[in-house]
């Protein structure tokens, strides 16, 4: 299929736009202003409440590098102009974008709004929200049972919503922004996705986009929590040797006794990417095999 780029200000690559492999029939409607439909190659909606995730892998894989490389993903994802397009868009769709600790220490200067990844379609991006009646930017949401944060961060001093232990909130008590809010769910040692979200909810929000890591996304796998999945496959091998590279869940083991299934709605292609989507079901009980 031919290639096309759309327009990009100075300074920033183009979009190569994404051609549609395969898509379920009736999807949700999502009335994407037209310059975001012909980049993403046709419409994108959901059915809400939606709790859906966004993750880039290598063909092994692998979706983080380990703690001693920042911004791994970008690493991975290789800074596909494509990619980046795609976070954008599903930020701005979210009224919330719910990370772990260890994302925001590995993400230095991000900030976790659909402009900062992709600032071309910006206006876009608004016309998305305000056709929704949601907020500028979505907010920000921080899981950290320990609190070990980098208070300094510019996400943090945008405004986040920081979500804690007691133990946490003890050691954050006045060294966060006062853009911030912490609500303590808990004496520890671990949070509860299921308070977090219950949380989240209390305070308006319906679409909840997880960018967190692996650990964050398997307790939502464990706890049935998360309706979609996207996931870009970058066409890069990273390989594993003595250091931690996980794929997208850690901290669970599923097989051979519990199978979560994934049901494919859609299948993108940009350049030698794949733009996966998968719709989440509830998992089986698996008895002995025969």
């Amino acid at each position: 299929m031919a290639t096309h780029k759309a327009g990009h200000p100075a300074g920033q690559a183009p979009v190569e736009l994404l051609n549609l492999l395969y898509e379920q029939a009736g999807l949700p409607p999502g009335g994407l202003p037209s310059a975001l439909a012909t980049a993403y190659g046709g419409d994108l909606g959901f059915t809400e409440p939606c709790v859906y995730a966004n993750f880039v892998a290598s063909l092994d894989g692998v979706v983080a590098l380990g703690p001693q490389y920042p911004s791994s993903g970008s690493a991975i994802s290789g800074g596909a102009p494509a990619d980046r397009f795609v976070m954008g868009l599903l930020r701005a769709f979210a009224d919330v974008v719910v990370i772990g600790a260890g994302t925001l220490r590995a993400s230095l200067g991000h900030r976790w709004t659909p402009e900062h990844v992709y600032p071309a379609a910006a206006a876009d991006f608004a016309n998305v929200r305000g056709s929704r009646g949601r907020t500028a930017g979505p907010e920000l949401a921080v899981v950290t049972a320990s609190g070990d944060v980098p208070t300094s961060h510019p996400g943090l001093k945008a405004g986040a919503l920081i979500l804690t232990t007691k133990a946490g909130a003890r050691l954050l008590d006045e060294r966060l922004p006062a853009t911030c809010t912490v609500v303590v769910l808990g004496d520890g040692p671990v949070l509860r996705m299921a308070d977090v979200l219950r949380t989240i909810r209390d305070r308006g929000h319906t679409m909840v986009l997880s960018e967190g890591g692996p650990h964050l996304f398997g307790h939502l796998v464990r706890d049935r929590l998360a309706n979609e999945l996207f996931l870009t496959l970058s066409p890069v091998i990273a390989g594993r040797a003595d250091t931690s590279r996980p794929g997208l869940v850690t901290g669970l083991e599923l097989l051979p006794s519990r199978r979560e299934s994934a049901e494919l709605v859609s299948v993108r292609r940009c350049a030698s990417y794949l733009f996966l989507r998968y719709r989440l079901h509830r998992s089986e009980q698996l008895g002995s095999r025969p």
